[in-house]
C-alpha cells in the first residue's frame, strides 16, 4: 500500500510540475534556513562541554554594591582568596589562579622566528581542571620547572617546524628563556578561553616585580580563579560557605559588600550578562531570537504547501470521490495525502542540504564559526529523519484532512466548488506568514538604525590616520628615542603612550576623597588612564579647561586630569587646583585641566568617568600618520623602525578607526543574519504567493475574458486579481507592526544609549511589503489580463 501510495505522490508531482516545483523549492528553502540555524545553535550550546567534568567547573567571581552605581560583577579578583578557597573550602577539589588567560599578547622567539601571541600564566591545577588532550608531555609534570613552557601544536609548528619542540628553549619578551614542557592539540573553537601557550603561575611570581606583594594583598584585584567541586557537590552547596570569605578577611574591601560567586563553566559562552548578581543573559537571547526565527521561516515554508495544495482541491477532488465510491476508507486518503508530503519534504530536504553545503562557506565567515553537516554521525541523520516526518506531515496534515474530508457524491455530480469559507483558511495563512515576513523586516531596519546611531555618536578624539601597537618591556625603556625616531621619519606628526588603548580602558580604581564629599558617602570607581605628555594632542582630545601635563615627568607627578563626567560624577563647580586622594594612595593629587568626554569603551554605554595621570610605564603607544604620505610607505617605514628598538617582536599594528567598529560585530552579526532570514522568509512567501496567484487567474479565467469582451483594461484586469492579495497585507503590516514593536523596544532597553523607535519604520516596511506583493503577482496578473479572451472562452 506504502509503494502504491509513493507511485501515485511520484505522478502527482510530475504532471504538475510547476507547483511541484513550488512547493519542493519553498520547503527546501525553507528547512535549509531552520537546518542552518539549528546547526549553528547545537555549536552555541557546546561551548566548553568537551571537558569530561565539565559539570563541576566555575569561574570564581565578585559581586560589588555601590551607591553610585549599583551592584555589578566581575571576574577580577585577588589571589589571597584563591588560597583560602584551596585551604578552607572541603567541597573544593582544586583550584587555579591565573592571569588573563588568552589576553596576555607576549612575544615568542626561537632562533630568527618572533610571534606575538596570547596566552596566559596558570597554576599547576588549571590543566587537571581543563583536561585539554595533550599531544607531547602530561598535566602532572608540565608545570614542575618555573621555567617552562607549554605550546598548543600550531605555535609548536610555527616556531619549530617540522622538530620535536619538546625540552627544547623559546626565549619570551626577549628576556627569558623557557624550556618547552607540553604540547597541546589546537584548542577547539567552541572553547571560550583561547590561548597559544601556558607559562606557569610561579613564573610570574619570579619574574614581575609588581607581584612581589599580589599573594597577600587583598585588594589587588587583578587575577581570575578557577575552581573544579568534588565529585556529587553541588553549587547550591558550596555558595553559602564561599559567599563571604572576602568580607570575612579583607576589611578594606567592607564598604564594597564583596559577595563571593562562582560562574558554570557551561555558562560561560551564553550567560554573560549579570543583574544583581546573577547571570540573567548574554548571547542566549540571540541563539533564541534565531531559533524561533528558524521555527517562523520553516512554518512560512510549510504554509505556502498548505495552501497550495488546498487551493487546487478541485484538481484533487474527482480522484477523492472515485477512491471513496470504489471503498477507500477516509483514513486511507489521509494516510495517501500524507505520504505524498512527506515524500516532497524528503525530496526538498535533499536540496536543503544541498543549500546549506553551498551556503555555510560564507555563513562560518559571517559568525567566524566551523561550522559543518556531520555527515558520518548516526544521531544527526536520526534527527533529520525525524526533522523530514515532522515537516512533512506538518505541512501535508490541512490538505490530507481537507481533501479527504470531501462527499463523493458532490464531488461525482461536480457539485464541489470553493466558497468563501473555504477561501477563509488560506487567506489567514497568508496573513501569517506575510505578518512574521514583515516583522522581520522591521527587525532588519530597526537594527540597522540602532548600528547607524551608536556609529554616528561622537567619539571625542579623531580616529583618522591614527595607530597604535602595543608595547613591550625593549619600547618603554627606550620610548623617548622610539619617539625621537618616529618623529624625524616624517611618517607620523604626534607620538603618545599610555596604560590602555584608544578602545578600551584596562583600569578602574577608586576615587577616594574630593571637596565636598560627605562623611556618609562611599568612594567613586573610576577609570585610571596612566598617560605620556602630548597624549591629549596626539588623539586630539580638546581640554575643556585648565592645563595639560608637561614634559617634565617629576614636576607632573603629582597632578590629574579629570573627564567630564569624572567631574560631574564627584559634583565639583571648579576643579581646578582642587586637591583629591585616589587609588588608596593618602597623599593628595592636584586636579590641573579637565578633559572633554572621549568614547573609549562600548559606543552603547555612557562615558565612564575617567582620571589621567602621568605615568612612566605604557601598555601602548599611539601615532598619528603625517597627512600626507603614503599610508604603505609609513608602515614599511615603521616597520624598520619599530623592529630596531623591538628585535623580539614583529611589527603589529592597528588602526584606531577599524578597532572602534569592532565594537558593532555583535550588532552587526545580528543586523545581517537578519537581514538575511527577513530576505529568505520574503522569498518563500512570495513563491507562494506567485503559486496562489496563478491558481486565482487559472479559476478566474472565464470571468476575466467575460470583462474583457466587455470592454474591461488590462489595469482594470490587473486591480481585480491584486486586490485580495494587497488587502492581506495590509491586514499583515497591521499584526505585525505591534507585535515587532513590543519585541524591539525590549531588545533596545538593553542599550543605555539608544534609537527612538519611529512611525517611518512601519511606514516603510508596509511599503516595501505591498512592492515585493504587487511585483510577485503582477506577473500571473497581467499575463491573465493580456490572455486573448476567445481563447478563455473556450477553455471548456
Amino acid at each position: 500500500m506504502i509503494r502504491n501510495y509513493l507511485k501515485i505522490a511520484w505522478r502527482n508531482i510530475i504532471n504538475n510540475k510547476v507547483y511541484s516545483a513550488i512547493n519542493i523549492l519553498g520547503l527546501a528553502a525553507g528547512m535549509a534556513v531552520a537546518l542552518l540555524i539549528g546547526l549553528w545553535v547545537v555549536n552555541e550550546y557546546s561551548y566548553d562541554l568537551f571537558f569530561p567534568n565539565y559539570k563541576q567547573l566555575y569561574r570564581v567571581e565578585l559581586n560589588f554594591t555601590s551607591q553610585h552605581d549599583g551592584e555589578h560583577t566581575q571576574t577580577a579578583l585577588s589571589i589571597p582568596l584563591a588560597d583560602v578557597l584551596r585551604k578552607d573550602i572541603p567541597e573544593i577539589k582544586r583550584v587555579a589562579e591565573t592571569d588573563w588567560v588568552g589576553w596576555q599578547w607576549h612575544s615568542l622567539m626561537v632562533g630568527d622566528k618572533k610571534l606575538y601571541l596570547g596566552g596566559g600564566a596558570t597554576a599547576p591545577d588549571f590543566l587537571k581542571m581543563f583536561q585539554y588532550p595533550f599531544i607531547q608531555g602530561n598535566n602532572r609534570a608540565a608545570f614542575t620547572d618555573p621555567y617552562s613552557i607549554i605550546l598548543t601544536a600550531a605555535t609548536a609548528k610555527a616556531l619549530f617546524g617540522n622538530a620535536d619542540p619538546m625540552n627544547k628553549m623559546v626565549r619570551i619578551d626577549n628576556q627569558q628563556n623557557l624550556k618547552v614542557t607540553g604540547v597541546l592539540k589546537d584548542i577547539p573553537k567552541n572553547a571560550t578561553l583561547q590561548f597559544s601557550y601556558l607559562t606557569p603561575f610561579s613564573f610570574k611570581e619570579q619574574t614581575e616585580t609588581w607581584m612581589k606583594n599580589a599573594r597577600t594583598t587583598w585588594t589587588n584585584n587583578s587575577f581570575n580563579a578557577f575552581v573544579e567541586l568534588q565529585p556529587g557537590i553541588s553549587l547550591e552547596q558550596v555558595a553559602p560557605k564561599i559567599k563571604n570569605l572576602v568580607y570575612a578577611h579583607s576589611p578594606q574591601m567592607r564598604p564594597a559588600k564583596p559577595v563571593v560567586i562562582l560562574h558554570p563553566l557551561k555558562d560561560w559562552h551564553l550567560y554573560s550578562d549579570f543583574k544583581n548578581g546573577k547571570p540573567v543573559g548574554g548571547f542566549i537571547d540571540y541563539v533564541r531570537m534565531f531559533s524561533i526565527i528558524g521555527i517562523l521561516v520553516l512554518l512560512i515554508a510549510c504554509i505556502n504547501f498548505m495552501n497550495l495544495s488546498t487551493a487546487r482541491s478541485e484538481r484533487r477532488a474527482r480522484e477523492v470521490g472515485v477512491r471513496k465510491a470504489i471503498g477507500s476508507q477516509r483514513s486511507n486518503l489521509i494516510a495517501q495525502f500524507l505520504a505524498e508530503s512527506v515524500l516532497i519534504t524528503f525530496i526538498a530536504f535533499f536540496f536543503s542540504i544541498l543549500f546549506v553545503q553551498l551556503a555555510l562557506p560564507s555563513f562560518n565567515t559571517l559568525v567566524e564559526g566551523s561550522i559543518r553537516i556531520p555527515y558520518g554521525n548516526p544521531v544527526f541523520w536520526s534527527v533529520m529523519i525525524c526533522y523530514v516526518l515532522i515537516t512533512g506531515l506538518l505541512a501535508g496534515s490541512r490538505p490530507a484532512f481537507y481533501l479527504s474530508a470531501f462527499n463523493p457524491v458532490k464531488v461525482l455530480k461536480g457539485a464541489i466548488k470553493e466558497g468563501k469559507g473555504a477561501a477563509l483558511p488560506r487567506k489567514v495563512l497568508v496573513v501569517a506568514q506575510f505578518s512574521c515576513s514583515i516583522a522581520l523586516i522591521i527587525s532588519t531596519i530597526i537594527v540597522y538604525q540602532q548600528i547607524q546611531h551608536a556609529k554616528s555618536r561622537p567619539t571625542g578624539y579623531n580616529a583618522d590616520r591614527l595607530m597604535m601597537s602595543d608595547m613591550s618591556s625593549d619600547l618603554n625603556n627606550k620610548y623617548d628615542a622610539l619617539k625621537n625616531d618616529l618623529l624625524a621619519s616624517g611618517m607620523v606628526e604626534s607620538v603618545a603612550a599610555a596604560s590602555s588603548p584608544i578602545t578600551n580602558i584596562y583600569s578602574h580604581m577608586s576615587l577616594d576623597k574630593w571637596p565636598g564629599k560627605n562623611a556618609g558617602d562611599e568612594g567613586v570607581n573610576i577609570a585610571a588612564i596612566f598617560v605620556s605628555d602630548n597624549y591629549f594632542k596626539t588623539l586630539g582630545m580638546q581640554l575643556k579647561e585648565g592645563r595639560d601635563f608637561t614634559n617634565s615627568w617629576t614636576a607632573d607627578s603629582t597632578t590629574v586630569i579629570l573627564n567630564e563626567t569624572a567631574v560631574k560624577r564627584i559634583g565639583l563647580k571648579n576643579p581646578i587646583n582642587q586637591l583629591i586622594t585616589w587609588n588608596g594612595n593618602t597623599t593628595p593629587v592636584r586636579i590641573v585641566g579637565v578633559v572633554k568626554d572621549a568614547l573609549m569603551e562600548s559606543p552603547f554605554t555612557p562615558i565612564s568617568p575617567t582620571i589621567f595621570s602621568h605615568g612612566h610605564q605604557a601598555n601602548n603607544i599611539m601615532y598619528r600618520l603625517s597627512p600626507n604620505v603614503n599610508t604603505h610607505d609609513a608602515i614599511a617605514k615603521l616597520t624598520k623602525i619599530f623592529d630596531s628598538y623591538n628585535p623580539a617582536y614583529p611589527y603589529i599594528y592597528q588602526f584606531v578607526d577599524e578597532e572602534y567598529n569592532h565594537k558593532f560585530n555583535l550588532e552587526m552579526l545580528v543586523g545581517k543574519l537578519a537581514g538575511v532570514f527577513a530576505g529568505l522568509a520574503i522569498l518563500i512567501s512570495c513563491l507562494g504567493l506567485f503559486g496562489l496567484a496563478a491558481y486565482v487567474a487559472e479559476q478566474r479565467t472565464k470571468e476575466i475574458g467575460i470583462r474583457k469582451v466587455l470592454g474591461a483594461s488590462v489595469t482594470q484586469v490587473w486591480l481585480l486579481l491584486s486586490k485580495d492579495f494587497i488587502l492581506l497585507v495590509t491586514i499583515s503590516c497591521g499584526i505585525a507592526s505591534p507585535v515587532a514593536f513590543y519585541f524591539l523596544q525590549n531588545w533596545l532597553q538593553k542599550y543605555d544609549y539608544r534609537i527612538t523607535i519611529g512611525p517611518w519604520v512601519f511606514i516603510i516596511s508596509a511599503l516595501v511589503a505591498m512592492v515585493i506583493t504587487l511585483f510577485t503577482i503582477s506577473f500571473q496578473a497581467i499575463k491573465a489580463a493580456l490572455t486573448n479572451p476567445v481563447k478563455s472562452l473556450r477553455s471548456e
